[in-house]
């Protein structure tokens, strides 16, 4: 497990303090805050995910199809859904734990409607596994016509935030949008059962507090948000993806369907509720802060209802000698570093480039999940699960009050978030004047951006040499995160640029520009200001995405032939005479190969990387340019080496599997198990190794077996597991050398060989590996830039000088040779560096294909 080092809290000046009691009608500060807790901040996962992938297919295919709703029908409160039981399962992990099962859920929330008119519930989609994703609303009563009217305001808030400024039918009737998200890590189960306990309460409370929240607030709760998880007990879904590292991608139905819930609420304060850290830790976060986000509405909203959660769950009486809970912690407050809030992968972190200005994730205590479920009596597992779901409990009735007191603050502040997007205000960077009554802000907490005048994004293709299918990609991407989208209807300049017809256009005065920025900038290169990260520190789509993204910093818009989109343009496009091209530089144009290969069309390679598809597959080629969205070219080339579909047992990671599948290779997982197990080789083609598959630990007759496959067929191998099997079978004569394990970001890369060929000149780290002391039969496919080739993350040498990202340039990243190619990168991390991609597919098929890999170049 990685850990960070224990700090001391951050000192509560008397001065702060005194200016926070003055304004302590807005700010809830509460005395006798508790302290921190004295143990380091536990990391979440290990720095190199080392876990044999074992989705299975179906599960992929149901996460690359399934999807939400998007429409968006006004209906009044309550909604009526009669929900059909699901079978009682007898395995549901919860069930040990005294939780609710997942079977037990619907028939639950069929009987919380029944209690009266506060209560609605809604299917958003479905799991990677196919069951049902639950939303619930408690509100009061409305009608059709109030109902429509929510929807307007909500509408004017975001796309005319200074008339809704100034709204008075906003001050007054508007409903503070609330959401309560929980369960997204499976084996972190007590949200669930505090949601459905409070939202029993609400449904049939009295008194005039719960009135009054609920006349003026709509309370959403997605019940479980990995019901997957929830029932195998395990943190991932049945891809298995950590869907609180999948908001920049959104690969899986889970993470989308949460996505909706956000675009289509716009919630103005949201709880993630997690375990366990004891105490229980309640951000906001440590340093670095997300530099996209307007972070003074952030923090000053964020923290304020921090101190009210933390009062909540400190009253709750339970102690470290009588309970074995320790007091709760902010780590804003109580930490140095180590749990920052930096990446938008996180759902708080997301949520705020949606207007979110207050986002917790909240830790529960005490843990009853991996060592602790398998080892602790049922007894005592019951006890801490009941005290969680207290903790939980408190933190949503804490919230709930802090947004009925000060509901007008929070919407205020919501607009100015979105305000200030549309008309390109400057941030505001944190100080004791800017965010008062925030105890400890200091130079360590100031983090902003310059954001461009614009962005364009050409339509790719021959003209422009990149990919057509990764410019409809990403313009669809930014489209589904809420993110306005222009097309040129002609050629036009900008800034002293001309672009051609069809380019894409993002305006950055818009209310989401953060969201617009943190996916399409470079990112920014943090190592010096923090000693360790949390989890990923760069991600930027304009880099690993495959498309150009070209920043404009200034200049005018006015005039430039522009019409707003909802879609990109279909690239779809089949010559209507001669032989096909087709080329492999998107994970489209892959998957469209490997359908081609299934229905045993005669492909051959082409001398450019690409293919070559007879004509009298016409038919055949344009039912993959409709269905991939891809375009086929007249070619006059007639190919070389016929290529046939790849069947590929793969030890890697789930999102490997999953970014192997969505280019519709023939995947089989395997592992060190599966392989002692007794493998049948005869029906694979090539093994791609990252994870799990250990050669020392191998049976003998497991050995055997796979040193007999190798002796005939391709290997590709990732990071230090690939290098390892690779040295072990005697195949590339490298040495591979490790760098800091902490590391991780988007680096700028040279391309020099064939399975690099037409490759982004920029790839994704993450554990950095390189390779030196190449034998003679060894090429160099790709290296690392020269100087320092960190763009953006945090890549730090070792204490010793040595594994740092100087080491690391000019060094060679991808090599190849006798059958086998080798990765230092990680060009399918989480399904995420979809420009990268394609690197892994022309690696396949060479290895699978060629007498020696350098015939490829």
């Amino acid at each position: 497990m990685r850990t960070t080092r224990s700090v001391p809290a951050r000192p509560v000046l008397i001065t702060a303090l005194a200016l926070a009691l003055a304004t302590a009608g807005s700010l809830l500060l509460t005395p006798g805050a508790a302290g921190a807790d004295p143990r380091p901040v536990t990391r979440e996962g290990s720095a190199v995910d080392d876990r044999a992938a074992q989705a299975p297919a179906s599960a992929t295919r149901r996460a690359l199809t399934a999807d939400v709703s998007t429409g968006t029908t006004t209906r009044a409160y309550p909604r009526r859904l009669v929900l059909s039981p699901d079978p009682e399962n007898p395995g549901d992990a919860s069930l040990k734990l005294g939780l609710t099962p997942y079977h037990a859920i619907a028939p639950k929330l069929n009987a919380l409607q029944r209690l009266g008119d506060r209560v609605s519930v809604e299917v958003t989609g479905r799991s990677a596994g196919g069951h049902r994703l639950y939303l619930v609303t408690v509100t009061a009563p409305e009608t059709l016509r109030q109902a429509r009217a929510q929807e307007r305001m909500r509408e004017l808030i975001r796309d005319a935030p200074a008339t809704a400024a100034k709204s008075l039918e906003i001050k007054r009737a508007y409903k503070t949008p609330v959401f309560v998200n929980n369960n997204i890590h499976g084996n972190e189960w007590e949200g669930t059962d505090a949601s459905l306990k409070t939202i029993e309460r609400l449904a049939t409370a009295k008194d005039a507090k719960t009135r009054d929240l609920l006349a003026h607030s709509r309370l959403y709760f997605n019940i479980t948000a990995n019901p997957d998880g929830r029932i195998a007990g395990t943190r991932a879904n049945a891809n298995g993806f950590d869907l609180n590292r999948d908001f920049v991608t959104a690969s899986q139905p889970e993470t989308r369907a949460m996505r909706q819930i956000e675009l289509g609420t716009q919630p103005a304060v949201l709880l993630d509720l997690h375990g366990y850290v004891n105490g229980t830790l309640i951000e906001p976060t440590t340093p670095p802060h997300g530099e996209n986000y307007e972070y003074d509405l952030f923090l000053k909203n964020t923290y304020a209802n921090a101190l009210g959660m933390e009062s909540a769950v400190n009253a709750l009486g339970y102690t470290p000698a009588k309970d074995g809970v320790e007091a709760a912690q902010i780590p804003f407050r109580d930490q140095e570093e180590g749990w920052d809030d930096w990446p938008p992968i996180f759902t708080p972190q997301y949520a705020a480039f949606h207007g979110t200005v207050a986002a917790h994730t909240v830790e529960i205590p005490l843990a009853v999940n991996n060592e602790e479920y398998e080892e602790l009596p049922v007894p005592e597992l019951r006890r801490r699960s009941a005290i969680n779901t207290a903790v939980a409990g408190a933190a949503i009735g804490a919230t709930l009050t802090h947004v009925r007191e000060h509901r007008g603050t929070l919407i205020t502040d919501q607009i100015e978030v979105f305000r200030r997007g549309a008309t390109g205000a400057a941030q505001v960077p944190v100080s004791a004047k800017t965010v008062p009554g925030v105890p400890g802000i200091g130079p360590e907490d100031v983090y902003t951006t310059r954001f461009p005048r614009a962005y364009v994004i050409p339509p790719g293709g021959a003209r422009t040499q990149r990919s057509a299918p990764a410019a409809t990609r990403l313009v669809d991407h930014l489209i589904a995160n809420d993110v306005h989208v222009t097309r040129a209807t002609r050629p036009f300049r900008l800034a002293g640029r001309t672009y051609p017809g069809g380019s894409y256009v993002v305006d950055m005065h818009q209310p989401k520009r953060g969201m617009a920025n943190v996916l399409l900038s470079d990112g920014r290169d943090i190592s010096g200001k923090v000693s360790v990260m949390y989890d990923i520190s760069g991600w930027s789509l304009g880099r690993l995405w495959g498309a150009t993204v070209e920043r404009v910093p200034s200049g005018s818009l006015r005039g430039a032939p522009l019409r707003a989109i909802g879609e990109a343009a279909p690239v779809a496009r089949v010559p209507a005479h001669g032989d096909l091209s087709l080329p492999l530089t998107d994970p489209r144009e892959v998957a469209a190969l490997n359908s081609l290969l299934r229905q045993g069309v005669p492909v051959r390679r082409a001398a450019d990387g690409g293919v070559v598809v007879p004509a009298s597959a016409r038919r055949e080629a344009r039912a993959a340019a409709r269905t991939h969205d891809v375009s086929f070219t007249a070619t006059r080339q007639t190919g070389s080496a016929p290529l046939h579909r790849l069947r590929i047992a793969a030890a890697v990671t789930p999102g490997e599997l999953f970014a192997l599948r969505e280019m519709d290779f023939d995947v089989t997982p395997v592992s060190t198990a599966v392989l002692n197990a007794g493998f049948d080789w005869s029906g694979t083609d090539v093994l791609f190794v990252s994870a799990g598959l250990e050669h020392e630990d191998l049976t003998a007759p497991a050995r055997r077996a796979l040193d007999a496959f190798l002796d005939g067929h391709g290997l590709v191998g990732r990071g230090a597991t690939g290098a390892a099997l690779n040295a072990a079978a005697g195949r590339l004569a490298v040495k591979p050398v490790a760098g800091n394990a902490d590391a991780n970001g988007v680096v700028k890369v040279t391309n020099t060989g064939g399975i690099t060929r037409s490759a982004p000149d920029h790839g994704f780290v993450y554990a950095p590996l390189w390779f030196t002391d190449p034998g003679p039969d060894v090429r160099v496919e790709q290296s690392y830039a020269a100087g320092n080739p960190l763009v953006s993350g945090h890549w730090r040498p070792l204490r010793d000088g040595t594994g740092g990202p100087a080491a690391a340039a000019g060094q060679a990243s991808v090599v190849s040779g006798n059958h086998t190619v080798l990765f230092g990168t990680e060009p399918l991390f989480r399904d995420h560096p979809k420009g990268e991609f394609p690197q892994v597919a022309r690696a396949l098929f060479t290895v699978a294909h060629s007498a020696s890999v350098k015939e490829s170049g």
